[in-house]
């Protein structure tokens, strides 16, 4: 009898909602440990190597996020398995070409332990570079979410300040946010989970009292932020 043969189960990854991964690391601006950065949230993205057209253009990119996102009280790394001196000659070019500097440390992983640990290395693309893979972690160390994209795809900048923006409203307000959600947008409110908490949010009394809520069923409710 022919069985097809499943495919392998990738071991140790990163999980959303669990301490993010670890490490110890050479940068750009001296070592870090994860632990440097307990108390303020981080961005950790990797790339896929120095002195390429597209990762150049992100460089750039995340250099023009770099003041929003420390007004969020967010640091940014970047990472790859290029060295050091690498890492140095490449930002100290795009400042040169293109007047960008680079203010944040980026990370020389050349044995591959800290993209190993966070899943950065994807073989079906390429042996040899990570991925483009974006990671946010909170201020206790935990990791709250994951973007990853193809070697070809560039990312999006203003998407990654929108993530932070809406974990850090969700953590605030206890609430979630619906898609496309930017800030001083409505969000949602949780969901009730009895039959008589869903029947009284479909109440009138409860839409009389609630000014400014947006009730389309018991199960999805927005409501404005105070500012």
């Amino acid at each position: 009898m022919t069985t097809v043969e499943e495919a392998p189960v990738a071991r140790g990854l990163p999980r959303l909602g669990e301490p993010a991964p670890d490490f110890e690391a050479v940068t750009t601006q001296g070592t870090v440990r994860l632990s440097d950065f307990r108390g303020s949230w981080l961005v950790l993205f990797s790339h896929p190597a120095d002195f390429t057209p597209v990762c150049t253009t992100e460089f750039i990119g995340f250099a023009g996020i770099y003041q929003k996102l420390q007004e969020r009280h967010t640091e940014l790394l970047g990472l790859s398995v290029d060295s050091v001196y690498s890492h140095i000659a490449w930002v100290r070019n795009i400042e040169d070409k293109t007047g960008t500097h680079i203010p944040f440390p980026v990370i020389a992983d050349l044995d591959k332990k800290v993209a190993t640990a966070y899943g950065m290395l994807m073989p079906g693309e390429s042996k040899t570079e990570a991925s483009r893979c974006v990671f946010v972690i909170d201020p206790e160390g935990v990791l709250r979410a994951m973007i990853y994209y193809p070697l070809s795809t560039g990312r999006n900048m203003d998407e990654i300040v929108r993530l932070v923006d809406a974990l850090q409203v969700s953590d605030a307000n206890k609430v979630a946010t619906p898609a496309n959600w930017r800030p001083g947008d409505k969000v949602i409110i949780p969901t009730p989970n009895t039959v008589e908490l869903a029947e009284e949010r479909t109440s009138e009394d409860f839409i009389k009292k609630t000014e400014g809520y947006e009730s389309v069923d018991w199960y999805l409710t927005k409501k404005s932020l105070e500012v």
